[in-house]
């Protein structure tokens, strides 16, 4: 959906999708502010934040994670992150903090990401999760191509990308220098006419 808002008489397009994005299992939802302890779990765990740039959060960084995340729920630029809880059906329990990166409005460029609640691991929610925003990438924002990338030790989340049925791409070799170490960097990728083409079975 997208909204016109006006701004001390500037002109803003403003995008959301049609909250709540549903799936089998899950609901996709904006953050709110009850969802502080789940976000914190999920960012404050050592194994969560081993592939990332960040250490594990602290509170107070989980505090400022989610007032941005709120914010999320709309996109109006390129540069902007849309941003989701998923909630299981069942239990409203949050299971996944799911994005989608605007990267070029010129390009039509998007980047997928994704972090499982440590508590729900192996159960194929990331990718349950990430689904409807490809979705969103591709059939709403009009994007024409969405990348993940992962450090290349991050088995569990090449396979979450290759289930959604992406490409893996590149493999970078020690391209970047993050906590103390050389790490390399693995680029998946999907272009709207694969999104449109790909299996029944990475579409459900």
């Amino acid at each position: 959906m997208r909204e016109t808002v006006v701004t001390d008489e500037t002109l803003v397009v403003s995008f959301a999708p049609a909250w709540p994005l549903e799936t089998e299992r899950l609901v996709l939802r904006p953050f709110e502010q009850s969802d502080l302890d789940a976000l914190y779990e999920i960012h404050s765990d050592e194994q969560t934040a081993r592939y990332l740039y960040n250490e594990p959060r602290s509170r107070e960084q989980v505090e400022e994670l989610l007032e941005r995340k709120i914010a999320g729920a709309s996109i109006r630029a390129e540069g902007d992150w849309l941003s989701a809880a998923a909630v299981l059906r069942a239990t409203g329990e949050v299971v996944c903090d799911v994005v989608l990166l605007w990267k070029s409005e010129a390009h039509k460029q998007g980047e997928i990401g994704y972090i499982a609640h440590p508590a729900h691991h192996g159960r194929g929610y990331a990718t349950e999760a990430a689904r409807p925003l490809l979705a969103v990438a591709f059939e709403t924002l009009g994007l024409h191509r969405v990348v993940g990338r992962l450090d290349p030790r991050n088995v569990a989340s090449a396979r979450v990308l290759e289930k959604l049925g992406m490409r893996r791409e590149a493999h970078f070799v020690e391209n970047e220098w993050i906590k103390g170490e050389w790490q390399g960097e693995v680029v998946y990728a999907m272009l709207a006419r694969e999104w449109t083409s790909r299996p029944s079975s990475s579409k459900t």
